[in-house]
């Protein structure tokens, strides 16, 4: 039996960018999502420690070093830039390698760089 866990979490950056006319997604700065073993395309929750929202999109890279966190599309009404949002993705492990799993966790800096 398989077991959904949490993968890796991108603790508390700030959104810097909301582009609604854009097609989805969240881009995310490639340091981050390198450091988060995240990668491109892969479905993340989002929650807004501002607002409480919590939601569902895909990531994109974003420029390396750049610190960016943009909300694209619909999901860009959930934040506002400025917003504190936690980004957390899950993957799925069998049952008993769950009890030894260690997910990926990145705290980032207040500008979104990695520490």
């Amino acid at each position: 039996m398989y077991i959904e866990v949490l993968k890796s979490k991108i603790h508390r950056v700030k959104v810097t960018q909301a582009e609604l006319h854009y097609v989805g997604s969240i881009t995310i700065d490639e340091d981050l999502l390198d450091a988060a073993n995240m990668v491109e395309n892969e479905k993340v929750t989002i929650v807004n420690v501002n607002n409480g929202e919590r939601f569902e999109t895909y990531t994109i890279r974003g420029e390396r070093g750049s610190g960016m966190i943009c909300l694209n599309g619909p999901a860009a009404r959930k934040v506002a830039v400025g917003d504190i949002i936690i980004i957390f993705s899950y993957g799925f492990v069998d049952f008993a390698e769950a009890r030894a799993h260690k997910p990926t966790l990145v705290f980032p800096d207040q500008h979104n760089r990695l520490t």
